[in-house]
């Protein structure tokens, strides 16, 4: 899962190499993805009234389901 996100993320941003996804447990069992990017980037991730951060989170949503986990997606600043 971390490596998707980290591909979708650095296939829409300028500096790629800024682009870190690390993952954590929460108390529900479930996992969390932080994703961080370039300050100037952080349109690109998240769109239009969050339209490309929403679609990351669908698509995430789908590969978790497959193999039977739950995972969220955050983005942070």
């Amino acid at each position: 899962m971390k490596e998707l996100v980290e591909h979708m993320a650095k296939s829409l941003v300028n500096h790629p190499e800024a682009a870190t996804v690390s993952e954590r447990e929460t108390e529900d069992g479930e996992t969390e993805l932080l994703l961080k990017v370039a300050p100037e980037d952080m349109g690109k991730v998240i769109g239009k009234q969050g339209r490309i951060a929403k679609a990351m989170r669908v698509v995430l949503k789908a590969a978790a389901a497959r193999e039977g986990k739950k995972v969220n997606l955050e983005i942070e600043e």
